[in-house]
């Protein structure tokens, strides 16, 4: 052997998740799905962008936590996914800065 040592590793503990939470988590997809559909059909102006958004991100936060485990993982994943939302936005923010400060560059119309 090396003249490294070799650290014990944990045990590794799976998280059994019941079925009751799979199925009410599905649920509560589909209802927020049909929430989605319902709001596309009301005209509620400038709300719906807002609305949609906002079921948008739960779903997508359910997903993350139940299907994907995020909730029952260790820390260390718990930050990664933040740190991943992080610079999404960082992302998002720096592509609509660019985005939005275009309308200032263009040259005038050339009248003929």
């Amino acid at each position: 052997m090396s003249s490294y040592e070799f650290a014990e590793h944990e045990e590794y503990e799976e998280h059994v998740v019941p079925k009751t939470v799979y199925l009410t988590i599905f649920g509560a997809l589909m209802v927020l799905t049909l929430v989605t559909v319902a709001v596309a059909f009301v005209d509620l102006g400038n709300l719906n962008v807002l609305v949609a958004m906002t079921v948008a991100v739960i779903k997508a936060t359910l997903v993350v936590l139940f299907f994907m485990h995020v909730k029952y993982a260790s820390r260390t994943t718990k930050l990664v996914v933040i740190a991943s939302i992080v610079w999404l936005g960082f992302l998002f923010f720096i592509t609509l800065s660019d985005y939005v400060t275009r309308g200032w560059l263009m040259a005038p119309p050339i009248e003929p």
